[in-house]
């Protein structure tokens, strides 16, 4: 493809749509075609999608960044957050974003959570399903210095939320309702990215981890780095993805 793919989710007619540059797009596997959908951010040719995630009622919300100088070194506030709905048209929620990141909805439905990365905060906003409209915004979690950048995020089956830690090492658990952090699984690597639960049951948690912007000296210490991993023994589930309707 000519651009990165910064995010996948499937689709209920059938194969994929994805986060293409800066095109939502549509993804036919075996024919190995791409087809565009819609474009944002026309006006910042510097910029590309980042993590996407699609809502409860089907909807694909996913947000942009502008393109690193180095890994979390960027031009500041140029992306936005958007939702890609089942007609294909398009909504900006808001704009001065850093870094787009993890995203993921309450069990009820009813709060949507973000993470702009460079905030080094977990955010809530009050969600409405039916419109899939989002207000009220406030930090739920701000995060200690060891736990370094947030990223990539998911939810359990308890309403608990996952947070993978660039430059952390490390995946927290949060409790959104009291913003304490239940629990910490390090990592073998330093830049964790995200996270999410898969395997038969959803009780296998999948971490991802980067390599980029990493010198020799640090790959021989982190050989790692940049693989996927996968922890077991939680004891808790994950919530399957839901498939974007259009």
């Amino acid at each position: 493809l000519d651009a990165p793919v910064s995010s996948v989710a499937l689709r209920k007619s059938g194969d994929y749509v994805i986060t293409l540059g800066t095109r939502f797009a549509a993804l036919k596997w075996k024919e190995q075609l791409v087809t565009t959908i819609t474009q944002v951010d026309k006006d910042k040719p510097n910029n590309r999608f980042n993590d996407g995630k699609v809502d409860p009622a089907g909807r694909y919300f996913a947000g942009t960044m502008a393109e690193e100088i180095r890994p979390a070194v960027l031009e500041r506030h140029q992306g936005s957050l958007y939702t890609l709905f089942s007609d294909l048209s398009v909504v900006k929620h808001f704009d001065q974003v850093d870094i787009s990141n993890g995203l993921d909805w309450s069990l009820d439905h009813k709060t949507f959570f973000y993470i702009d990365s460079l905030s080094y905060s977990v955010d809530a906003f009050d969600y409405d399903l039916q419109t899939g409209k989002i207000d009220n915004r406030r930090s739920i979690y701000r995060l200690e210095k060891e736990e370094s950048i947030p990223d990539g995020m998911c939810i359990d089956t308890e309403g608990k939320l996952w947070v993978a830690c660039y430059d952390g090492g490390r995946v927290i658990r949060l409790d959104p309702e009291t913003g304490k952090r239940l629990q910490t699984v390090k990592l073998p690597v330093d830049k964790t990215t995200s996270c999410c639960f898969g395997g038969k049951d959803y009780s296998e948690m999948y971490v991802t981890s980067a390599s980029d912007g990493m010198d020799k000296e640090w790959l021989s210490r982190q050989p790692q780095a940049g693989g996927v991993f996968k922890i077991t023994g939680l004891g808790v589930k994950g919530v399957p993805p839901y498939p974007f309707a259009g």
